[in-house]
């Protein structure tokens, strides 16, 4: 992953009547005006381009949250994210308890395509901005983000990233008809079976028919190298 970043008194003797006059007035002040801010909304954009030559991608799903990972690589996928890299439905991940606020895409992001998305949250919540998509000419091949500190982003400043590919480990790389929903097969998304690995790992890529696996409804156009998608996050408003 590469990482491009753009009251005191002097002299004065009181009674004891003055000082705990004086402290009456202290305490109504603080009561009146307490030393406290406000929380404010801060806006930010997120751009992700499609590197890839024929993986569309599934509807950008951007999360922001306090704590937490969305997946961690050498850990099993949440049910939540596997259902977005087997068949690209986000729902569930934009529910987690943990998410502050969220915004999806419109659709597939094709590729060499473009899509901005804006999304908002309070001030003060040590924000992080996650983001996920699934390729999905795949079996659950995703790419994204995950747990960027946006926080610290002052505004009109943004920071960009070339994300890689990874696999949920939640469904064999069979390539397999009926095993893809995207175009190339238009077979089925989520199955609740998980007969892999059951880690995330970084992703191996596609074999394809053209390379010798030849039950697979894939060719050689649906290859993809890393990184697969370009992300831009920019922090637009206080």
């Amino acid at each position: 992953m590469i990482i491009g970043v753009k009251s005191r008194f002097k002299g004065v003797l009181l009674t004891s009547s003055a000082l705990l006059a004086l402290a009456g007035c202290h305490d109504g002040s603080n009561a009146e005006h307490p030393n406290t801010e406000e929380p404010v909304s801060v806006s930010y954009e997120v751009t992700v381009t499609n590197l890839t030559h024929a993986q569309p991608m599934s509807p950008v799903a951007v999360v922001i949250h306090s704590a937490g990972n969305l997946w961690q690589v050498g850990q099993p996928a949440t049910v939540s994210l596997e259902k977005m890299a087997e068949g690209g439905d986000a729902a569930e991940l934009f529910v987690d308890p943990m998410v502050l606020a969220h915004s999806s895409g419109v659709g597939l992001l094709q590729p060499g395509m473009s899509e901005t998305l804006s999304v908002e949250v309070e001030s003060g919540t040590g924000a992080k901005l996650s983001l996920v998509s699934m390729l999905v000419n795949t079996n659950d091949a995703f790419t994204g983000l995950d747990a960027y500190d946006i926080s610290s982003l002052s505004e009109g400043q943004s920071v960009t990233f070339y994300s890689s590919t990874f696999d949920a480990g939640t469904e064999k790389n069979s390539e397999m008809a009926g095993t893809i929903p995207g175009p190339a097969d238009g077979g089925v998304g989520f199955d609740s079976v998980r007969d892999d690995v059951n880690f995330v790992a970084v992703h191996q890529g596609v074999l394809s028919a053209d390379d010798g696996l030849l039950e697979s409804v894939l060719s050689g156009q649906h290859k993809f190298d890393n990184p697969t998608a370009k992300i831009q996050i920019a922090r637009i408003q206080q």
